[in-house]
């Protein structure tokens, strides 16, 4: 079988066309949506269709093998600390060190941290009350608080896992959790800032009223201390970075605690350390409330890995097309560099709205062509993913489902949110991919 690269790059593009094309205009799951591309691609490559099947079990099955347990203890932390009210203490902790002079930059500090083991949706109505309660009492535009606190939010759910998107591209790429967080810490800090001086400069020209009766409190138990709410949080973020300092042999390990602390930094581990701590934020739990938490970390999981499977699935596709020796052989895609996977993911993003199947979509793209983007080193496929998170920034519009999640629980009309959170999002963006471009001279 012989087929040229042309005849490839229109499967590619009919491929993900369509996901874009059923995803956001037919709102067919995005499952479905990579299962179908998959298809379309494999037959339009001349590849049998015993080979495509094989090939989407096997990249189905070596995603699930990777990720399963750290997507499903990741939505179990969050849906903990949100149950606790760990996050509302996190809130009020850090808007009493920074004052309510300085609310914009608090709340977007607590959308940070937050949104380190909760995703950007569950985030924003969480803290959704406590952001209106502080744009009354502080008198700044609700349009500034919103953006601000949907940036922290956001600039870790699209750089770090165990943020689906993130999480999927590291698997995929091969790229170590430990260090992704840690460089994706880095990145995002900017990008957070970015979003909060957007938001600080355009936000306050558009005075909005705050709803009263859109503000609720849900407190019904005594909330946890301070320490507790932030150690579920911490702690594995501290194990897991720990581990990847350690580039030391397993047989030149001395002792069988070092081996412990090695283990212990492991995202399931470290995951697992996090959610027991999560229990301790409760006083008392009954069985009903176990399982109906349990109950719902395991459905909301469940909706996520099916989408991280196709993606795994549609890959393994692209990888039996050999698209990517194709690629390096007609095209010097070497002085790209970081800039493709960016661009790519960014227009996956703006036509489908979803962060997380715009980065999973693209690291599919992204991992046979590696060599020929001269980042197939190990500092290389870390700047890659660091660049998909980045390009799955930008653009948040109306096709985004968080777009409407801050739009809603805000009270902002659309066109204020595409001047202000909207720009945002683009600016998150760009600062990133300038952070990724400095991080690869530093690291060269």
């Amino acid at each position: 079988m012989t087929i040229s690269l042309f005849q490839l790059l229109v499967c590619l593009t009919a491929g993900v066309a369509l996901i874009v094309l059923l995803t956001a205009k037919y709102r067919v799951h995005a499952f479905f949506a990579l299962l179908i591309a998959s298809f379309v691609v494999g037959l339009g490559a001349q590849l049998p269709l015993p080979v495509i099947i094989n090939a989407m079990k096997d990249g189905f099955g070596s995603i699930m093998k990777s990720l399963g347990f750290i997507i499903v203890l990741g939505t179990a932390l969050g849906i903990l600390l949100e149950h606790t009210g760990s996050t509302r203490v996190m809130a009020a902790y850090i808007l009493r060190k920074v004052g309510e002079r300085h609310a914009m930059l608090a709340i977007g500090i607590t959308g940070f941290i937050v949104g380190l083991p909760v995703f950007c949706d569950s985030g924003y109505i969480v803290l959704s009350g406590l952001n209106r309660s502080l744009a009354r009492r502080t008198g700044i535009s609700m349009a500034a608080m919103a953006a601000s606190l949907a940036a922290g939010l956001y600039s870790v759910h699209c750089l770090i896992p165990p943020h689906p998107g993130a999480t999927a591209a590291a698997s995929v790429i091969g790229v170590d959790f430990g260090k992704l967080i840690l460089f994706g810490i880095m990145v995002a800090i900017p990008a957070t800032l970015a979003g909060y001086f957007w938001a600080n400069f355009a936000g306050r020209k558009i005075p909005v009223m705050v709803a009263e009766e859109q503000i609720m409190a849900e407190e019904t138990s005594r909330p946890p201390s301070v320490t507790r709410a932030f150690l579920p949080v911490v702690v594995p973020i501290i194990l897991i970075g720990a581990r990847s300092f350690f580039t030391i042999q397993p047989s030149a390990v001395n002792g069988w605690w070092f081996s412990a602390l090695l283990s212990l930094g492991d995202p399931v581990i470290a995951l697992s350390v996090g959610v027991l701590l999560a229990f301790n934020g409760h006083r008392t739990w009954n069985k009903e409330s176990v399982g109906r938490l349990s109950q719902e970390a395991a459905e909301k999981a469940g909706g996520i890995l099916v989408i991280i499977g196709a993606g795994g699935a549609f890959g393994a596709v692209l990888a039996a097309t050999e698209i990517g020796r194709h690629f390096g052989q007609a095209v010097a895609l070497d002085s790209l560099g970081v800039l493709f996977p960016f661009f790519l993911t960014s227009v996956l993003k703006t036509a489908q709205g979803s962060s997380t199947v715009a980065i999973i979509t693209a690291a599919s793209i992204i991992q046979p062509l590696l060599p020929a983007l001269g980042l197939a080193t190990e500092k290389g496929q870390l700047l890659a993913v660091l660049a998909m998170g980045a390009g799955s920034m930008m653009i948040s519009h109306v096709n985004d489902a968080y777009f409407w999640v801050i739009t809603r629980f805000s009270g902002l009309d659309m066109k204020t949110m595409l001047k202000v959170y909207s720009v945002a999002s683009v600016l998150m963006g760009l600062v990133s991919l300038l952070v990724i471009y400095l991080l690869s001279l530093i690291l060269r």
